[in-house]
């Protein structure tokens, strides 16, 4: 005969089946729990929320699952907001801090790289840039936005690919300009896989432009081995929207002079090579790159017949005379190949001289009246020899020219000076000459020539 339990034994049984009880219900909504937080976690991320949209959503209706998304999309569509590009209230420094172009976004700095911004980054917090406008004569009217890649506005168009966005305060037709508005991009491609620009966008002021110089442009052709194309908005109020887009606004502002080096010398070997160049160079090579018309020489004549006299007395040194107005882009690119001293009055044409082999000189004259009035400005050449690894071999300053009514002094006279003949003096340019061969000689001699750096690290990725 079976006993029965006793008290204790109905107390314990109790217990234990009231403690499994617990563990199961502590499971089940242990897992409950996790489920909430992960599909709350996933739809944030996956919508990139910001938390005041998140509050203001508690209190809206209830709504089907599946019309949820597509109503919190258009809730983001809706709150893209477009600034104009050109920021009237920096009118005054339209070049310092933020700029007036694009205003409201900071840009990202690495040392020793230009200043840049990059859409989607995280300091976009992943958004794309959105561009709309077509003025050409006030960048006021030409719009900037940011958008999440799930919610550009509804009648923007989505531009596949790399888009390049340059701002240029001066122009896209003068070479040094144009050049120095490139190169940032050239540096930031080289750092990021030799990642080449599918489109371009050029403003002037926030204003469109939809060309460049035909030398800029076999710049870029000759450096991404393609033609460089460049978006053209065709309606006022439909934005273009960018899969990736990198922005430059700065210049050259930022970077070091290792990575201009390297920049510079990854377009003189593209160059060279888009042109095929494989003639020889003689052992020491000069040339006179002359202009015509503004601040040309008024006594051409004499002044060859100096340089060629000192070019003479050096063993192997050859004398070519050219002028920049009838040479092809190619030409140019062969004649600074052969070139190891440059020299030419102050102009455009100058800009060529990063073209040269690394260590070669460069001599540079100007007329009456610049020294005192031309500013900062008459030193971009110089400053792009030491970019570009050259040596600028210093200035002269005609003291002899157009006469100004005004003080030497007062800046009314630039527009005299401004474009002014240059005269010559023999005995300091022949002294000038023979000094600058004798030190081009002895690096010969001592075989010490600086040609360009190696590209192991570049050609790894073949650009």
């Amino acid at each position: 005969m079976t006993s029965k339990p006793t008290v204790w034994q109905r107390l314990v049984t109790c217990l234990s089946s009231l403690k499994s009880y617990l563990k199961v219900l502590c499971l089940v909504v242990t897992v409950f729990v996790l489920l909430q937080i992960c599909s709350f976690q996933i739809t944030k991320h996956s919508l990139s929320l910001p938390p005041s949209l998140f509050t203001y959503l508690k209190h809206q209706p209830e709504q089907a699952s599946d019309n949820k998304t597509a109503y919190l999309v258009e809730k983001l569509r809706e709150s893209v907001t477009f600034l104009p590009l050109k920021d009237y209230r920096f009118s005054n420094k339209p070049l310092e801090g933020h700029t007036w172009f694009m205003s409201s976004l900071l840009d990202n700095q690495t040392k020793g790289e230009a200043q840049y911004q990059e859409f989607p980054s995280d300091s976009s917090k992943g958004k794309l840039l959105c561009l709309k406008g077509i003025d050409k004569h006030d960048g006021s009217w030409n719009y900037y936005a940011l958008a999440l890649p799930e919610a550009i506005p509804t009648n923007a168009v989505l531009q596949k690919g790399l888009t390049f966005v340059s701002y240029n305060q001066y122009d896209y037709y003068n070479l040094w300009h144009g050049l120095s508005t490139m190169v940032p991009f050239v540096s930031w491609s080289l750092r990021n896989r030799c990642e080449r620009p599918q489109k371009w966008v050029l403003y002037h002021w926030g204003e469109l432009r939809f060309e460049m110089g035909h030398w800029l442009s076999e710049i870029l052709r000759a450096t991404y081995n393609q033609e460089p194309e460049f978006t053209r908005f065709i309606d006022q109020d439909n934005p273009v929207c960018f899969e990736k887009a990198v922005v430059m606004r700065h210049d050259q502002a930022g970077m070091s002079r290792e990575r201009r080096m390297e920049a510079f010398d990854h377009i003189r070997r593209k160059a060279r090579s888009y042109c095929n160049i494989t003639s020889s160079k003689p052992r020491i090579g000069m040339t006179l790159l002359l202009r015509t018309g503004a601040r040309a020489f008024r006594n051409e004549t004499v002044v060859i017949n100096v340089f060629r006299r000192e070019c003479k007395r050096v063993n192997g040194c050859e004398l070519n005379v050219s002028y920049s107005d009838n040479l092809t882009f190619c030409q140019q690119v062969e004649l600074m190949k052969k070139t190891d001293v440059l020299v030419s009055p102050h102009g455009a044409q100058l800009t060529n001289l990063f073209l040269m082999d690394r260590n070669s000189s460069v001599m540079e004259f100007f007329p009456k009246g610049w020294l005192k009035l031309a500013g900062v400005g008459q030193r971009v050449f110089q400053w792009g020899a030491n970019w570009s690894g050259m040596r600028h071999e210093g200035t002269w300053h005609d003291p002899v020219g157009e006469t100004c009514e005004f003080l030497d002094t007062d800046r009314r006279c630039m527009s005299v000076y401004k474009n002014a003949m240059i005269g010559h003096n023999e005995t300091y340019f022949g002294e000038w000459a023979r000094r600058v061969l004798d030190k081009v000689n002895n690096r010969m001699k001592q075989n010490i020539t600086e040609h360009n750096h190696s590209y192991d690290s570049l050609d790894e990725c073949r650009c």
